[in-house]
């Protein structure tokens, strides 16, 4: 299996990539995937809290976690 070389670049035509390095590791024919590259400009801003507060609240109540919580921990080898 090949590992992927991955180059920064520009769509700047239906048909032309301009890479920001050359690539001469490579000769023949290639399979090229592309993709919208994260950066501050189109990256979302939304922040952990945010995301905190928009996931619905879990089911369990504190004395259950607690429980399994407790369980585990008796489970472990005492290593003292």
């Amino acid at each position: 299996m090949q590992i992927p070389i991955v180059v920064n670049g520009r769509l700047v035509g239906p048909t032309h990539i301009e890479l920001d390095e050359p690539v001469a590791s490579l000769k023949g024919d290639v399979e090229v995937l592309l993709r919208v590259r994260q950066t501050p400009a189109n990256a979302s801003a939304e922040t952990l809290s945010e995301f905190l507060r928009r996931i619905p609240p879990g089911t369990r109540s504190r004395e259950d976690i607690d429980r399994q919580l407790r369980q585990e921990r008796d489970s472990w080898e005492d290593d003292a």
